[in-house]
């Protein structure tokens, strides 16, 4: 079974850009781990309530074959944490998936994983990954090597969908 985990803001958090690719993920017999900065119920921005798993500075990249960074305005708070740069840069590395969805792919840019890449991003925060040096496509989802990033909320379904292919993709070449 393939292990996922998505990284939320414990406030601010976008509710759809966490609860359908996490949908679509679990369908497809993908295990699902939410990690936040506090294990207390965790405040989307439209108001979903979500009992995170994980602390995010205790994440284990071993346990995980994609690391997720989920948007919403709580998402800022990942731009320039250490921790969340350092895991990015240690999955793509090891070969993981990683994934960013509207203002969350501003994190990837930032840690310096989406250089001379190409990726999208929420429409208002395009200048940031212009200013890292990525490919900014303005696509609703774009893949680029193990990197998937969508551009928001109404993105959110297919940014589910594409990571499952890839963690299939993935899989089928290892054979």
């Amino acid at each position: 079974m393939k292990n996922v985990v998505m990284v939320i803001s414990h406030e601010g958090f976008r509710d759809e850009e966490l609860l359908e690719p996490k949908g679509v993920l679990e369908k497809n017999n993908i295990k699902v781990k939410i990690a936040s900065t506090a294990l207390s119920q965790a405040q989307g921005k439209l108001g979903a309530l979500i009992n995170p798993d994980i602390l995010f500075k205790n994440i284990n990249l071993v346990d995980f074959d994609a690391l997720v960074f989920i948007g919403g305005p709580g998402s800022l708070k990942y731009w320039d944490d250490p921790i969340a740069h350092k895991l990015l840069k240690d999955a793509i590395s090891s070969g993981k998936i990683v994934a960013g969805i509207c203002s969350a792919v501003v994190t990837l840019a930032k840690s310096g994983i989406l250089r001379g890449k190409r990726a999208t991003v929420f429409p208002g925060d395009s200048r940031e990954l212009i200013d890292n040096g990525v490919n900014y496509t303005a696509a609703p989802i774009e893949k680029d090597g193990n990197i998937i990033t969508a551009v928001g909320p109404q993105a959110a379904k297919a940014f589910g969908e594409e990571i499952i292919k890839a963690l299939n993709n993935k899989e089928s070449s290892k054979c």
